[in-house]
């Protein structure tokens, strides 16, 4: 499979969770979707996958842990490698879904309106920490 066919299918399996946890957030199936994290976990497959199949550059090898370290070592880990981008995208999607997740699992433990979850969700879902950070602020401000 190339990079560019698994992008597609990261992008398309994490679709239908959302859009269950958005539209029909008491269903069944969602419900399991957003307790067991299968898809995230399918994701995790798919990251260490592509994680361990970067080509290497002929300048040491492919998968560097040490340029974790530095922001230029990070950013090095991505120049030009279609696989590390494919890998750090796929982390995005996977965490922000389980963020997500937690947002609408501990929303509805606490009895918070639908209605307040779904903005949070739409941000986890574009811009994943944000709707995290919303959902905290919505829980202070919000009567328990």
């Amino acid at each position: 499979m190339t990079p560019e066919t698994a992008f597609q299918y990261a992008n398309l399996l994490v679709l239908p969770q959302w859009i269950l946890m958005i539209v029909a957030p008491q269903w069944r199936m969602t419900q399991i979707l957003a307790r067991m994290l299968p898809i995230p976990m399918i994701l995790a497959g798919m990251y260490l996958y592509w994680l361990f199949n970067i080509p290497s550059t002929g300048n040491g090898p492919a998968l560097d842990f040490q340029a974790f370290s530095t922001l230029a070592g990070v950013q090095s880990l991505f120049t030009g490698q279609k696989e590390a981008v494919l890998a750090g995208w796929i982390h995005y999607l996977a965490f922000d879904l389980v963020a997500g997740s937690y947002v609408l699992r501990d929303g509805q433990t606490r009895g918070i309106h639908h209605g307040w979850l779904v903005p949070c969700l739409l941000l986890c879902f574009m811009l994943g920490p944000s709707g995290l950070l919303l959902y905290g602020l919505i829980r202070l401000a919000l009567p328990n």
